[in-house]
């Protein structure tokens, strides 16, 4: 390994180990922190909205191949008509949280952890939970010659994104549940939790600095490339195999000024949800496509054709699972008990979805009064 990537490997390593913990709040799932690509789109032919442009975030990332998807194939744009839709990548859910309450984006696509995290600190003032995007595609991958069966990571290395971010809260859930002990800020104890950013961890892995991760695709299946092994899918935790991952948000402030703009982004965004079930090998290429215009480089086709699978696409937000997982994180220490009454609001979501002859989605009893 070149020296230049050992020393990144340390620092990144050192830096995640020394992440504080703020007080009841949980971080984001991504790895980065700095919205880029800002790309304004030419408006499609038709009637402009009530806004001139929507300002749209996600991250370049499987688990937001709606948003990747719809971008790339104008779905999103159709819908708008003259209203022009202008999007922003981002690294982390912190920065997008920061960029929402900022007012530089309208609505974002975002993990659920960060939703939780930006709605309780707001008081419940700042965004509210109007979709789904997606649920699964995240794996607990091992060393194989180190871990043969799930009772072996007991006194093994293992990473997650980022302290208290939502695959962080899973694992340290299932080791509780596993009955072994690990303190959650400091990631010591029968397994030792090291919060490694996600660019960072096949490296760690390669490295033997890690002897696994709980992490979401793509970066499983590029630790699988390397030689890792897949030990648990955590769908396989959760009742019917479904769980958040990624859910659509919007500023209320947006929502209320400008219902009719949401709106065509959800009818979008089921619109391409159902292009991505009809048309899978066509919607995993063009994600990959979106993918290359962000960052520079596709996917590699071990890697994706592994990880495409692991996700499902969906519009209903699995509002129960969200409430599941915050409940996880209270009981890990990394939350106060917050109240989530009002995070939801799935009116405009329910008007699409009937409108387009599909079943109407629950809010589990969180949704605006």
């Amino acid at each position: 390994m070149p020296a230049t990537t050992r020393t990144t490997l340390r620092r990144g390593l050192a830096a995640a180990a020394a992440l504080p913990l703020l007080v009841g709040a949980l971080a984001s799932c991504g790895y980065g922190s700095q919205a880029k690509n800002d790309e304004k789109k030419v408006a499609a032919e038709g009637r402009k909205l009530s806004a001139d442009t929507v300002r749209l975030g996600y991250f370049p990332n499987l688990t937001h191949a709606t948003a990747l998807v719809g971008d790339q194939e104008g779905l999103f744009q159709k819908e708008l008509g003259g209203t022009v839709l202008q999007t922003s990548t981002f690294n982390a859910g912190p920065s997008e949280i920061e960029a929402l309450n900022a007012g530089s984006i309208d609505i974002g696509f975002i993990g659920p952890s960060p939703a939780i995290n930006g709605y309780t600190k707001s008081k419940g003032s700042n965004l509210r939970i109007v979709g789904g995007s997606a649920s699964g595609g995240v794996k607990l991958v091992v060393n194989p010659e180190k871990i043969k069966a799930l009772d072996d990571v007991r006194g093994k290395r293992i990473a997650t994104p980022q302290l208290g971010n939502t695959q962080d809260v899973a694992f340290l859930n299932w080791v509780a549940e596993k009955g072994w002990k690990v303190d959650s800020q400091s990631g010591k104890g029968d397994v030792s939790v090291l919060r490694t950013d996600n660019k960072i961890t096949p490296d760690a892995y390669k490295s033997g600095s890690i002897d696994g991760a709980w992490v979401p695709e793509p970066t499983a299946s590029k630790l699988v490339s390397e030689g890792a092994k897949v030990l648990l899918d955590e769908s396989d935790l959760w009742p019917d195999k479904k769980f958040v991952i990624t859910n659509v948000i919007v500023s209320q402030t947006f929502l209320k000024e400008h219902p009719d703009v949401v709106e065509a982004v959800l009818r979008g965004a089921v619109k391409t949800n159902k292009w991505i079930k009809a048309n899978p090998d066509e919607a995993k290429a063009s994600a990959n496509a979106r993918l290359k215009k962000l960052t520079g480089k596709p996917l590699g086709a071990q890697v994706i054709d592994a990880a495409w699978p692991s996700l499902t696409f969906t519009d209903d937000p699995l509002a129960a699972t969200l409430q599941a997982q915050a409940d996880h994180a209270v009981k890990a220490g990394l939350l106060k008990q917050p109240d989530l009454n009002g995070i939801y609001d799935l009116k405009p979501l329910n008007k699409v979805l009937k409108a387009a002859g599909e079943p109407e989605v629950s809010d589990a009893g969180l949704g605006v009064k």
